[in-house]
């Protein structure tokens, strides 16, 4: 039997699994929902969740992964054959996530190269977001390049290619993040949107405001997609769980946590402290934020504060995208013993296929709705809103009732590493996740249909 690939020790897994959870939600998703929902109140709740909830079904999903030493599809099956179907289950979201979100990694990649390029006056017009996207071959090409730079890094392999990219990108990640922060907090009148962002409110608190973050961290975290279970299973038995997913954590919500102070006070001195200005979804990023570069003193000064910012941007997506495409890479490796690069081949040509939709559906097939929804929209409601909540909490049942939590912890504990977090573990996994992961999905499902607002 081939011995599978693994990374060199806790540092690579580390910088690889937080570079998978720090993505394009940190980037814009965190910020506009943090205004949404209250700010510091939510930031609060938000960091509650992480070191509980998060905490506990990241170390499941790990140790599944190191247990088995399978990818997700295999990785139930060998726990409890009649949990086979939730291994499909979980192989179908990084399947249906990789390509439309490979197509906003092409606006990404658009938008750094037209800000490079001393384009960003033009960048930041109305008209310009809408207009680039709604074309049919221009997006499909941006598409193209992020994708080839993610087949590459992952063609490279566990170690060469995914751990060494990580090294190189998520460092880099940080320092421009703190750079462009700094920046943004020193602007005339941005101590306002810094208050309002870390100075929680009680009076803003909601069930709405849980729920937003709860959703945000399975976004976030990489959890319910067979990501941590496929890094899991590229994990060495002497690194510890417990010590890894604390680390992953606080790389993960520090990125968000200065993602907002970057993003909060620009678009607070912008629109005059304006908070809806800070509720536009994608927009924020590849409308709202252009603006605020472009008027950063003009000329270059603005132009590469935006650069640099897209550039960030761009390294977050990518460390997601890589994570997405090796998790569906090493499904097909499991699945089908094919070697690696007819593994890679096979996953690209199919994920540029999936995408076309996403990426045509700005366009010409505008008019083409499931369930009133444009397809880029409907493939992130589908696999966010509905399957990844199902993952997580048919993965608490067999957890924690069918498998017991015992067999986990162990995994945890292996080569005499301390589990301290074990009682916490044991009462999210089989009382709490579930009661919560029900909430999220039913109210996920009605705003979705507008019979509520979230």
């Amino acid at each position: 039997m081939k011995e599978r690939s693994s990374f060199s020790g806790r540092l690579g897994f580390v910088l690889a699994a937080a570079g998978s959870a720090v993505g394009l939600g940190n980037i814009w998703r965190f910020p506009y929902l943090a205004a949404k929902y209250g700010g510091g109140i939510f930031l609060l709740v938000y960091v509650v969740l992480v070191v509980t909830f998060g905490f506990s079904l990241m170390v499941a999903e790990i140790a599944l992964g190191r247990n088995t030493r399978l990818s997700a599809i295999g990785a139930y099956k060998k726990l409890n054959k009649k949990f086979g179907f939730l291994g499909i289950l979980t192989a179908l979201v990084p399947i249906i996530i990789l390509p439309y979100y490979s197509v906003i990694g092409g606006w990404v990649t658009k938008y750094f190269v037209a800000f490079l390029s001393g384009h960003h006056m033009e960048a930041s017009s109305d008209d310009y977001f809408g207009g680039f996207i709604g074309q049919t071959f221009e997006p499909v090409l941006w598409l193209a390049i992020f994708g080839v730079i993610t087949f590459v890094i992952v063609l490279c392999g566990v170690k060469r290619g995914i751990e060494t990219a990580n090294k190189f990108m998520m460092p880099i990640l940080i320092v421009l993040c703190v750079a462009v922060c700094v920046y943004s907090c020193t602007l005339p009148g941005a101590l306002e949107g810094v208050k309002f962002y870390l100075i929680p409110d009680f009076s803003r608190f909601s069930i709405n405001t849980v729920l937003g973050a709860m959703g945000q961290m399975f976004y976030s975290m990489s959890l319910a997609m067979g990501i941590m279970i496929t890094y899991g299973s590229y994990m060495k038995k002497e690194t510890s769980i417990e010590k890894s997913v604390s680390q992953i954590e606080i790389f993960d919500t520090g990125v968000a946590l200065l993602a907002g102070l970057m993003i909060v006070p620009a678009v607070f001195v912008f629109s005059g402290g304006d908070q809806s200005a800070m509720q536009s979804g994608p927009g924020l990023m590849f409308q709202t934020l252009p603006k605020v570069f472009d008027s950063m003193g003009g000329g270059q000064f603005g132009q590469i504060v935006g650069a640099l910012f897209f550039l960030l941007v761009l390294f977050a997506a990518l460390t997601s995208a890589i994570s997405l495409m090796e998790t569906v890479v090493s499904i097909v490796i499991d699945k089908f013993h094919v070697k690696r690069v007819a593994a890679c081949i096979i996953v690209f040509i199919g994920m540029m296929l999936l995408a076309l939709p996403s990426s045509l559906g700005n366009g010409v097939w505008s008019h083409i709705q499931i369930l009133g929804m444009d397809f880029l929209t409907f493939f992130d409601f589908i696999s966010n809103s509905v399957m990844m909540p199902v993952v997580a909490f048919l993965t608490c049942i067999l957890v924690g009732y069918v498998i017991r939590p015992d067999t986990l912890i162990e995994e945890a504990q292996a080569e005499g590493a301390p589990f301290g977090g074990k009682g916490l573990f044991v009462f999210v996994i089989k009382y709490l996740a579930p009661v919560c992961i029900v909430a999220i999905l039913i109210s996920s499902v009605l705003s979705a249909f507008g019979v509520i607002s979230i």
